[in-house]
């Protein structure tokens, strides 16, 4: 496209989902899709994921499958070319966790794939290379992970030596200007470090304050890097970065009419069902008044090994600035502690986010930050099947609940798109009696109980999502409509030719989040803003 007419000057590629995009030199590029369904697109089984090479200037149906197409499914298949254009790692695998990791030499005049790890168990990516040594980042005898390498010759794992060991706190890494940079998570805030590619550190980036920093990546002969900072009430600012050296300064902040000067927060740990210490951050207006009439957004996830940090989001600060106060615990089933936390709330022992999240909303509600009459419940996707949980179990606990393109039927989310790559973190209703009992036990839809007062209910979903299908939301919506007695309204909010949620229009957003928050406030009884 020609980005300043919109016009299409060149090759369109259609059916391309759950996919980036790697380039080859400038002749052509890989890219993933599945076999296009024979029932709906929205809704049909995936689970043949294929790595496709586009040559430029040719059609799509030329397209060379180099990667899936052996008898082995996968649903999840991604291709990565390496910066001196002599490999393509490809990752594989079933499910949200783990994967298997090929390589084929692009050098030679052949596809051969030839494998660096096919333990599914593992998560393994390469960084980078020099030449025929590969820098693995890798959780393999490492639940916080490493960064490994190995030569071409010498890929078994037995030959991996380490460049940076595991430590006590989880890290990510990436590349840049010849050096290497870890970004940890200690108690959910980013502490980045700078190393060689010996393995041998060279600093500590000190960073513009508390909250989470993402970046640090580029070519090996870039002279000047980039990195973002942010947190719940910092706006995220963009900062070049001179590796030499290690001075950084501002490059882009964005015009935002919002003092951060007015709002502060506060990381607080609380004590779940089980006596597991729990972080949470707290962000509001410095001179509000503990009184227990705040109106107060809890958002939650817990899943998929994903690890909530603080990060400025407009529509959260529209609610702060009305008197709002938002709290995000970092909940088990995330991976802000590595992947003992993430398995603590997984399969068998799901109801441990459950329970994690009872307990953050307690504890505001014991610390006079609200009360059951001024607290709302958000999440969603994975958070949407938190938010549904929570208010099945204990729906005395708050004034509304905002379940957002929610997993919310368990027994039968694995029948529809991806969902089976789902089974590490949930289990499966047909893998034993005791996993379909234990899902039956907490699955939203199927907890519905008749004459129960519930929660002022806004459930909202796409039409068009793919991801996790509007049925869930569809059902959920129908069967508390059906069994709720009281006052409290329960309302589904159904976009149009939307999905599930990336990409939304701005449009959309600020039509939806009236919504939401116009909802959350009349049903507490809000009528002035502070």
């Amino acid at each position: 496209m020609d980005t300043e007419t919109k016009q299409i000057i060149g090759d369109t590629l259609t059916n391309i989902k759950f996919s980036g995009i790697s380039w080859s030199g400038n002749k052509g590029f890989y890219y993933s899709s599945y076999d296009k369904p024979e029932g709906s697109e929205l809704s049909e089984y995936t689970d043949r994921h294929k790595l496709y090479y586009h040559e430029l200037n040719t059609d799509q149906k030329l397209d060379k499958i180099v990667f899936g197409d052996q008898r082995e499914k996968y649903r999840y298949v991604s291709g990565n070319v390496s910066e001196d254009n002599n490999f393509l790692f490809i990752s594989a695998s079933n499910l949200t966790d783990g994967n298997e990791l090929y390589m084929i030499d692009l050098r030679k005049n052949s596809n051969r794939i030839q494998t660096i790890s096919d333990d599914p168990s593992t998560d393994d990516y390469v960084v980078d290379n020099v030449d025929d040594t590969f820098y693995i980042f890798t959780n393999y005898n490492a639940p916080n992970k490493r960064l490994v390498k190995t030569t071409l010759n010498s890929l078994k794992r037995e030959n991996w030596q380490d460049v940076i060991p595991e430590s006590e706190n989880v890290f990510s890494v990436s590349s840049g200007s010849g050096y290497f940079f870890a970004r940890y998570l200690v108690d959910a805030f980013s502490q980045v470090y700078q190393y060689n590619y010996s393995g041998d550190l060279v600093r500590k980036v000190e960073l513009p304050g508390i909250g989470t920093s993402s970046g640090f990546y580029g070519e090996r002969d870039q002279e000047e890097l980039y990195f973002s900072f942010s947190n719940y009430y910092t706006p995220g600012n963009l900062y070049s970065f001179n590796p030499t050296n290690g001075e950084y300064n501002i490059y882009w902040k964005p015009e935002i009419e919002f003092n951060s000067d007015l709002y502060t927060s506060k990381q607080v740990f609380y004590e779940s069902k089980d006596g597991t210490k729990v972080p949470m951050i707290i962000t509001h207006k410095k001179d509000i008044v503990l009184d227990g009439k705040n109106p107060t957004i809890l958002y939650g996830y817990g899943g998929f090994n994903i690890s909530r940090t603080p990060g400025f989001s407009v529509t959260n600060a529209v609610w702060m600035d009305l008197g709002g106060v938002y709290a995000v615990p970092n909940i088990r089933g995330g991976g802000e502690y590595g992947k003992e936390w993430h398995n603590s709330g997984t399969k068998l022992n799901k109801q441990n986010v459950f329970d994690d999240f009872i307990a953050a909303a307690e504890f505001l509600i014991s610390s006079n930050y609200t009360s059951s009459d001024y607290l709302a419940l958000r999440g969603g996707s994975n958070g949407g099947l938190l938010v549904g949980a929570v208010m099945t179990q204990r729906p005395e606990l708050m004034k509304v609940a905002l379940p957002a393109v929610g997993v919310l039927d368990m027994l039968r989310y694995h029948k529809f798109t991806s969902g089976a790559g789902w089974a590490f973190d949930y289990g499966t209703s047909e893998e034993s009696e005791e996993m379909f009992n234990y899902l039956l036990g907490y699955s939203p839809v199927h907890n519905v109980k008749q004459f129960t007062e519930y929660p002022a209910t806004m459930i909202t979903t796409g039409d068009h999502d793919d991801r996790v299908v509007p049925a869930h939301s569809y059902k959920f919506a129908a069967n508390l409509q059906d069994k709720h007695v009281g006052e409290n309204p329960v309302l589904i909010r159904i976009e149009k030719d939307a999905g599930h949620g990336s990409g939304t229009p701005l449009a959309k957003v600020i039509d939806q989040y009236a919504d939401i928050y116009g909802f959350t406030l009349f049903n507490m009884g809000i009528k002035k803003i502070k």
